[in-house]
């Protein structure tokens, strides 16, 4: 919902609008904690690897919002993994 709120930033009030930054950063230092301590980025390279793939994850909810569908989610969140942005694993359920 925060990236839903975020496409509409500008007319949200002071205090929501902290709330979205607020939501951003936290899953952005999560996902460089996660990069990093699984030795696929660097420490240094962490932050900005996070950003990329927070963005395009949240590209990919609008863009499945917008078409009202929700399989086309998956299939983004596919190709991001075989272009390289996600390892290659990403986003398969463990089913072993």
């Amino acid at each position: 919902m925060a990236s839903f709120m975020a496409a509409e930033y500008e007319d949200l009030s002071d205090q929501v609008k902290q709330e979205v930054q607020t939501f951003a950063d936290v899953n952005i230092a999560w996902l460089k904690e996660q990069l990093t301590n699984a030795g696929i980025v660097r420490s240094e390279e962490g932050e900005k690897r996070a950003r990329v793939i927070y963005s395009a994850i949240v590209g990919a909810q609008l863009m499945a919002r917008s078409w009202n569908d929700i399989t086309l989610f998956d299939e983004l969140i596919e190709g991001y993994a075989q272009a390289g942005l996600f390892p290659a694993d990403a986003g398969k359920a463990d089913t072993g």
